[in-house]
């Protein structure tokens, strides 16, 4: 039997609302189930920036480890945009996707995921890191993305793989894939990892 054969015996369930990650896990080849529920995303204060994706990852985790069955493999994420030692969440409306964008402008920004492999048993967590530069973004160029593109979903107000991305990120250092917010390579190593 081999790794990826042994994956598909077991259910796998996605614990994210995010279209970004429910899409890289279908084109990834993945056959999953999405399983949600509201949790509160609290982090120690103190805590590393680059540590909280990780940590928020098992604090999803553990709101389903009581009804995870014996067959089922659950995977959480979580992704921030940290610059300048803080945190951009999610932007609260147009004015703050705008400023956060200012913000990124002409900068580089280290974007960290932590992702959570989780079974009845067993708990495998790990981070992926990628620094992304921004070219200098015009007024223009940053009001003409949030009034089209809407980011207000997405941390740090921008979608990598939209029209912001194309035209504005000049290089990055990392996984592409970890930007949309689900590193993809890692979760496979990690799935393939985990001894049933």
């Amino acid at each position: 039997m081999t790794e990826m054969h042994s994956i598909k015996n077991y259910k796998l369930v996605l614990a994210s609302a995010s279209p970004r990650r429910q899409q890289l896990m279908k084109d990834a080849g993945f056959t999953f189930e999405v399983r949600l529920k509201d949790v509160e995303e609290k982090y120690p204060d103190g805590l590393a920036l680059e540590k909280v994706p990780e940590y928020l990852s098992r604090v999803k985790a553990e709101a389903f480890r009581d009804e995870l069955k014996p067959d089922e493999v659950l995977v959480t994420a979580d992704t921030v945009v940290c610059i300048h030692d803080k945190i951009l969440g999610k932007p609260t409306g147009r004015e703050d996707a705008i400023r956060m964008l200012q913000e990124l402008s002409g900068a580089r920004h280290l974007v960290v995921t932590g992702v959570s492999v989780t079974t009845c048993t067993k708990q495998l967590s790990f981070s992926s890191f990628t620094n992304v530069f921004f070219k200098a973004l015009s007024i223009e160029e940053i009001e003409y993305y949030v009034d089209t593109y809407k980011p207000f979903d997405k941390a740090g107000a921008y979608g990598i793989q939209e029209w912001i991305g194309y035209i504005g990120i000049e290089r990055i250092e990392g996984s592409f894939y970890n930007v949309m917010g689900l590193p993809v390579q890692k979760l496979y190593e990690t799935l393939r990892m985990l001894q049933f």
